[in-house]
């Protein structure tokens, strides 16, 4: 992992972010709240989005203190947490297989793990 491609990942995640919520939002709505999983969507939305905001502030440490190279651990982290917590939850949203919600607590500890991760990183600075 490299500061461009955590700053590249967090733009597309945006978009993407973007681009799902609004689909959610306008397109899924009536049937989200049918399911009982316009909760379980924001949820997914949220998180996606408060992690990418992060990436990106990564992304910028990292391009301006390039000597701290275990910050590409953190974007991992975060990156494999976003993907399996938002996205279970996308997923159990748009098939209603429940199961899928026991996934999400595994991208839940991904995602903690990366802040641990960036605590450790940016402890010399």
């Amino acid at each position: 992992m490299t500061a461009r491609l955590l700053l590249q990942l967090a733009a597309l995640l945006g978009g993407l972010g973007v681009a799902i919520g609004a689909f959610g939002a306008h397109a899924l709505h009536d049937a989200l709240v049918r399911a009982g999983r316009l909760d379980t969507f924001e949820t997914a939305v949220r998180y996606q989005f408060y992690h990418l905001l992060a990436l990106l502030a990564v992304g910028v440490l990292w391009t301006a203190r390039p000597e701290l190279r275990t910050l590409g651990t953190t974007g991992w982290l975060w990156l494999s947490g976003i993907i399996v917590f938002s996205g279970s939850l996308y997923a159990l949203c748009f098939t209603g297989i429940t199961k899928l919600g026991a996934v999400a607590p595994v991208g839940g500890l991904l995602l903690l793990a990366g802040w641990l991760s960036l605590f450790w990183a940016v402890r010399e600075l």
